[in-house]
């Protein structure tokens, strides 16, 4: 490797070291400014007590070091003299009395013995024996002494007659002899061995306490990064023309990066309050995406946390980490707070539980217009599937925020682009020249979210089979996607329950279909084009426990006539009404109970909420407690109106399918055969057997 070569991987390699420790150091200190300041207070404390045991613990090794070399000294200071030979056992042994340096000066020495042992890694203690006069006087030096006999031993007449001897190199008989001594002197051990043990303590109260701070540290961070954790704009992948589409949405969008970035010129008109934003609307619409995308542009980091997390079912708890994310925020000054999953917090307060309101009310003033010019620069975006119409918000709440973004479900030409744009990702693996328009239409209604899943799904269908995705990959990902993995083994061997959901199913299809002949004048192209049924089948769907279902695409009708209403109820009432002509009033079975509540809300809507049938026009369901109507509410006359207009529809229903028995028990058997029939197959079915039937009555 080159030089440069090798100086371009160092400076890279630090430069990954200086973010990462920059990171760290931010973290650090999101969490200290999070914290109460009892905690702050206790972790300052417990940082000071482990620098000052770790200042007087090395203060006393060093200090132990000190007289160790004392010792050393003293050993070479013997080693260097002409003295010889063991411990004399000798001799009698007798207690000095006072300091060991003046009896050497006073005193006719034959020999001074050392005897020393080990105590810590670096200190030893020692107890000197010294021969005069035929007896053997045993003093033990203090710190001081030894200094100063070390710093004499080299010039003293007795220097050279010093020796050191080791405990361990003792004989059993000067052993027990030396621990007499060391007995003796129990209660007079020098100051190095206090200071060793005082240094131990020291040094393990240090140790303890730094291991103690970074084990909560750890489980602090571990916690807090699971929800309270800032990603820097540069770690935000993606941008906001990555969104295909919505571009009234993105244009609100850039209305607060213009605001934001020219806050100055706002506020000379008056537009000085604080950065609320809420955005509102279904899930999968890119609400999250777009936060990030505006952190991205504005350079911002973001903070992403979810509102159901503050449900801590303790009074107090989602205030608290309310108050945490604040105190985050202010420490950054400029940062975007992106707060989730919402809508329970928008909710009217009272009447509900404690802790909600709690929160309810702290956020309130986290997002009031009177703040400090610390928080002016903190952009809130609070981002719910609130939904004005069946949802009533908290007029207070409503008021904090100056920007509102109602996220929608993309139209058919967005659709059509977001298809497009997740198809072109994986370009190299989708046959060219696909007609999407099949499955645009029976994604109506569906997110993006949910389309990006779909082609997902195609990706893996497509791998498992070998192949490139075309357009049946994509029919059967969206059929997976929007009605869930599907198996006929579970009503393989009920024949009974299959020929009745048969039966059932063919008579909702044949109700609209006869709608379908007479609107277009029997163009079945056109109604090809224009039925919502794609699949008729009877395979198990685990989803909603079914034992068959209809694939079929969502309407896109949001305004309906008194005509659209009406045709939808007879289509709900098919099938039933062809059970009853199959197998007789006693053999319909429940399997029809969703479709009659269904009937149900759908002639309370016209007759109740919107005066069908009647002479006036008003709508009693506004007058019920919850602006819903319920059966309470119900008055006779709405309630027979409904009946009567249900008998009417019912019977008209049964006249439709009297006239096409024969046909339906045709495609009754077809289907009990094939397990599931697509729309072109079930139209090429009828004209088959309307032209055999033709031919046979010709004949």
């Amino acid at each position: 490797m080159s030089d440069r070569a090798k100086s371009g991987a160092t400076l890279d390699w630090w430069g990954r070291f200086n973010n990462a420790a920059k990171k760290l150091w931010s973290r650090l200190f999101d969490w200290f400014a999070a914290q109460s300041r009892l905690t702050r207070l206790a972790v300052v404390a417990i940082c000071l007590a482990i620098v000052a045991s770790g200042i007087y613990s090395i203060y006393l090794v060093r200090k132990q070091a000190a007289i160790r070399l004392e010792i050393s000294a003293m050993a070479a200071a013997g080693k260097a003299g002409d003295v010889v030979g063991p411990l004399n056992d000798k001799l009698p042994v007798v207690f000095g009395v006072g300091s060991i340096l003046p009896f050497l000066e006073t005193h006719t020495i034959d020999r001074i013995t050392i005897v020393y042992e080990p105590v810590m890694w670096n200190v030893s203690e020692r107890i000197a024996l010294v021969e005069s006069a035929g007896k053997q006087y045993a003093f033990y030096p203090s710190d001081l002494e030894t200094r100063i006999f070390t710093d004499k031993a080299a010039s003293a007449p007795w220097g050279s007659k010093l020796l050191f001897i080791p405990r361990g190199d003792l004989s059993p008989t000067n052993l027990e002899l030396f621990e007499r001594l060391d007995l003796h002197f129990a209660n007079a051990r020098p100051q190095m061995e206090k200071d060793g043990w005082k240094a131990s303590i020291s040094g393990i109260l240090s140790g303890t306490l730094t291991i103690g701070l970074l084990t909560f540290l750890y489980f602090q961070f571990k916690e807090q990064f699971k929800s309270l954790k800032f990603i820097e704009a540069s770690q935000i992948q993606g941008s906001i023309d990555d969104l295909v589409g919505m571009d009234d949405i993105k244009a609100e969008v850039f209305q607060i990066m213009d605001q934001y970035e020219r806050r100055t010129e706002y506020a000379d008109y008056g537009i000085d309050k604080p950065f609320n934003v809420m955005f509102s609307g279904p899930a999968g619409t890119g609400k999250t995406k777009l936060a990030s995308y505006l952190a991205k542009e504005l350079k911002l980091p973001i903070l992403f946390h979810s509102a159901a997390n503050l449900e801590t079912g303790f009074v107090a708890g989602g205030a608290n980490t309310l108050g945490r994310i604040v105190a985050m925020a202010r420490r950054r000054k400029k940062c975007i707070i992106f707060l989730d999953e919402a809508q329970d917090l928008f909710m009217k307060r009272g009447g509900r539980r404690k802790f909600d309101d709690d929160t309810a009310n702290t956020l309130l003033s986290v997002l009031d217009g009177v703040r400090s010019l610390n928080d002016t620069e903190i952009i809130w975006i609070v981002a719910s599937n609130f939904n004005s119409e069946t949802m009533q918000m908290d007029e207070a709440m409503l008021r904090r925020f100056q920007m509102k973004v109602d996220f929608r479900h993309p139209n058919r030409e967005e659709r059509l682009a977001i298809i497009t744009h997740y198809l072109d990702g994986r370009a190299d693996k989708v046959l060219p020249d696909l007609d999407l328009r099949h499955l645009v239409a029976v994604t109506e209604g569906r997110s993006p979210a949910d389309l990006e899943t779909i082609i997902n799904q195609a990706g893996i269908l497509a791998v498992k089979a070998g192949g490139m995705i075309d357009e049946n990959t994509l029919m059967q990902a969206a059929e997976r996607v929007l009605v869930g993995n599907v198996n006929a083994d579970t009503t393989m061997e009920r024949e009974r329950d299959r020929r009745i959901i048969a039966v059932h199913e063919w008579g909702h299809f044949l109700v609209d279909l006869a709608y379908e002949r007479k609107r277009t004048n029997d163009d079945w192209e056109q109604i090809l084009a224009d039925m919502k049924t794609i699949k008729i089948s009877l395979k198990a769907n685990p989803r909603n426990n079914a034992l068959g279902f209809v694939f079929h695409k969502q309407g896109n009708n949001l305004l309906k006539s008194k005509g659209d209403i009406e045709h939808d109820i007879r289509v709900l009432l098919g099938g039933m009404a062809n059970e009853e002509l199959f197998f007789g009033e006693e053999g319909v079975t429940n399997g029809a109970h969703n479709d009659i509540s269904r009937v149900t809300k759908l002639l309370h809507h016209a007759v109740a909420e919107v005066g069908m049938y009647r002479n006036t026009r008003l709508n009693f369901g506004s007058l019920s407690r919850d602006g819903r109507g319920d059966n309470r509410d119900l008055d006779e006359e709405t309630r027979t109106i409904m009946e009567t207009q249900s008998e009417r529809l019912y019977a008209e229903t049964m006249n439709i399918l009297s006239g096409q028995k024969a046909l339906s028990a045709y495609l009754v058997d077809r289907l009990l055969e094939d397990s599931e029939m697509g729309l072109a197959e079930a139209l090429a079915e009828i004209r088959r057997f309307e032209d055999g039937s033709l031919a046979v009555q010709a004949h």
